[in-house]
């Protein structure tokens, strides 16, 4: 199928599988500081499933995760080595893989109350100046509001790679997908639209909430007639409510096998979705089978 490109998976929940220091609050960066080959061979796994795309492992380098001491100190420097260790895989690989540089939530996962914007875009410049060097494009991800977005947004324009910007949805199935913030999937797309951006992308939620909001995006994209990329990448967690503290608890996970994602997937694709990776808790294993599913067409 060469219209469908195919994104990895979640690194953090992958990281743990494999056996790489995994702890809250630290989440993915404890491997950054204790174990950067835990890193690399992650990323590996991933190409090797087929993993077209692969993202930089700077998820969990900002305060919220490493506190604000050892972000003073080292949440540039590990960023980068993210970064590195990202084209080090890529190179190591000898395909043809893009990297993505990652953009996570500067305040904390799936909680728009807590966006600050001076502090967003000063964590986000952070960021950024870390990763550019080494990555081919830039994905926002878990953007939980307009506002969050459009303080993103600022910061990345200062490059001329593609920037893709990944909303999380509220797990509820209804006929007008939101954001976590509550505003709409159709609002969210009509400012993305205005602001020149390459792609919008629905992550880190629920398989069922994803196919609405690709269909709402792409009908918004087709009227306007621009040059906009739909990606989707789900996790496989339990649905998850308003008042959730991401470093409280470890989410629980739901069984959601390899061909069970695909048929998902298969519904993305039907929507308008051309980019289809994983968040967290999907593993090589499913990140397989979506390029199989790819390379049979």
């Amino acid at each position: 199928m060469t219209d469908v490109i195919i994104l990895d998976g979640g690194m953090g929940r992958e990281l743990k599988r494999i056996g790489a220091p995994f702890t809250q609050p630290q989440w993915s960066a404890q491997a950054l500081i204790e174990s950067p080959n835990h890193v690399e061979q992650a990323h590996r796994g991933f190409i090797e499933a087929g993993a077209q795309i692969i993202t930089v492992n700077s998820y969990a380098c900002v305060p919220f995760h490493l506190g604000e001491a050892l972000y003073q100190e080292r949440g540039a420097e590990l960023a980068r080595t993210a970064a590195k260790l990202a084209r080090e895989a890529v190179n190591k690989s000898n395909q043809n893989v893009v990297i993505a540089g990652s953009i996570p939530p500067a305040l904390g996962s799936y909680r728009p109350d807590l966006f600050e914007p001076v502090k967003v875009k000063e964590i986000t410049q952070t960021l950024f100046e870390a990763q550019e060097e080494y990555v081919d494009l830039w994905l926002a991800e878990t953007v939980a509001s307009i506002a969050e977005f459009e303080a993103i947004n600022q910061v990345l324009s200062q490059t001329e790679k593609p920037c893709h910007y990944a909303f999380t949805l509220q797990d509820d199935v209804t006929d007008i997908p939101k954001l976590r913030s509550g505003e709409t999937v159709q609002e969210a797309t009509i400012k993305l639209c205005q602001s020149g951006a390459s792609g919008i992308f629905f992550n880190c939620s629920i398989p069922e909430v994803m196919e609405q909001a690709i269909a709402e995006a792409k009908a918004i994209i087709d009227a306007q007639d621009i040059d906009v990329v739909i990606g989707v990448f789900s996790n496989s967690f339990t649905p998850i409510g308003a008042t959730h503290e991401a470093n409280d608890t470890i989410q629980s996970m739901r069984e959601l096998s390899p061909q069970d994602y695909l048929e998902f997937a298969k519904q993305w694709h039907q929507a308008g979705a051309t980019i289809i990776g994983g968040c967290c808790g999907i593993y090589p294993s499913h990140i397989k089978a979506l390029a199989e599913w790819r390379d049979s067409k």
